[in-house]
């Protein structure tokens, strides 16, 4: 079978829409399919035998710590020439309303994925206002697909309310191996902490905007010197982050990759999520994963992932405390212990193959690829270079 993915976003990026990706890739190359990535032209060219086409990206005023590649009829030219059997447009946006428009126009089976609450962000840009066309352009953008992904039930409900068509759940996915309790790292530890390793040390990983709303977490520090707070990642918003946690025991990391990064996680205490516009949250299953118990906002999708009491804390939005109270509980060592168990528990049988797979399946039974027909695409591929010719 021959795979067309189109995204906003792909390596040397690391959010969590990126790992889904290389994940998903690598096993349909490993089950003998073929994938091509188009996707903004970052120094990438190839990914495990997947060729990546790139596009000229350029910086956008509204959003300058990142390059996104525009549409363009270049789109057009690169789908002819490989004609796959099923294009995948990954969060159609700005590049991939190229996809969306060219895969239609050249007949081919058409998945969209549904990763980020955009509109839910304007809030925090004072342009709220724009939220019902922002919500009517995505809508115009996915109902042109074949399937709709997106990943959990609670936004699926809110697409199917919203009146987005054919929406299905992909399933969760971590790299267990890579993040574990055994990642525990005395010198990682040392670092975070800020050279106070006896401390509890709250751990937040993630771009640094102001949606993720990390503000929060200042006021558990001005509560209690019991605590100390690591932030890993970086993002428009970090200066002003780094100004408003100045005189705090709070060290900025950067970006963390691989290793280190699963070594951040396995050598903190509790892993704090303030943000209320996630559809997924990848970074809470690398943290669970890793042994640690979660402080998260109530809402639809962490509720599908953190079972309140057992594997984290679950705090009320609405309540302008709840955040500081919930997460001051963890001056109790038992319930930090008893929780972090549990949620390591609750993922440590979870992988990335079970989501590959069923996402293999849907873009079989949206092309129309039973188990004869799949054998004929295979064949079809079978002299095709998977490299850069």
């Amino acid at each position: 079978m021959k795979i067309a993915i189109i995204t906003e976003t792909f390596l040397p990026s690391t959010d969590g829409v990126v790992t889904r990706l290389v994940h998903s890739i690598r096993y349909f190359l490993h089950q003998g399919h073929d994938v091509r990535v188009i996707a903004p032209d970052l120094g990438v060219d190839e990914f495990e035998g997947a060729k990546v086409d790139g596009v000229k990206p350029r910086t956008l005023p509204i959003y300058r710590s990142k390059k996104f590649a525009l549409p363009t009829r270049r789109v057009r030219k690169m789908l002819k020439e490989y004609d796959p059997d099923v294009v995948h447009v990954v969060n159609p946006a700005l590049l991939g309303v190229s996809g969306v428009r060219y895969a239609k126009q050249l007949g081919y089976p058409l998945v969209a994925s549904y990763h980020t609450h955009v509109p839910r962000y304007l809030d925090y840009y004072n342009l709220g206002m724009f939220k019902g066309l922002l919500w009517w352009y995505f809508r115009k953008l996915h109902n042109q697909a074949d399937l709709n992904l997106c990943t959990s039930k609670a936004v699926k409900d809110e697409l199917d309310e919203k009146d987005f068509h054919h929406v299905h759940v992909w399933k969760r996915g971590v790299d267990t191996e890579m993040f574990h309790p055994d990642r525990f790292d005395s010198d990682m530890r040392e670092r975070l902490s800020g050279g106070q390793p006896e401390k509890k040390l709250l751990l937040f990983v993630g771009r640094l905007a102001a949606e993720k709303e990390i503000e929060k977490i200042r006021s558990v520090l001005d509560a209690s010197d019991e605590f100390v707070l690591a932030i890993v990642g970086d993002g428009p918003h970090r200066q002003e982050l780094e100004e408003y946690f100045s005189n705090t025991n709070t060290v900025f990391t950067g970006f963390l990759h691989g290793e280190d990064l699963a070594k951040a996680f396995a050598s903190s205490d509790v892993f704090v999520f303030p943000s209320t516009t996630e559809t997924l949250g990848l970074v809470i299953m690398e943290a669970m994963a890793s042994g640690l118990p979660i402080v998260a906002a109530k809402s639809g999708p962490t509720c599908e992932q953190i079972e309140d009491y057992r594997t984290g804390l679950l705090y009320d939005k609405n309540r302008p405390d709840d955040f500081k109270e919930t997460v001051l509980k963890f001056r109790d060592e038992t319930l930090r212990k008893r929780l972090s168990s549990a949620a390591h528990q609750d993922i440590a049988e979870m992988g990335w193959d079970i989501q590959s797979k069923q996402a293999l399946e849907l873009y079989q039974k949206v092309a129309h690829i039973n188990d004869e027909s799949l054998e004929q695409s295979k064949g079809k591929t079978a002299g095709i270079s998977t490299g850069n010719d």
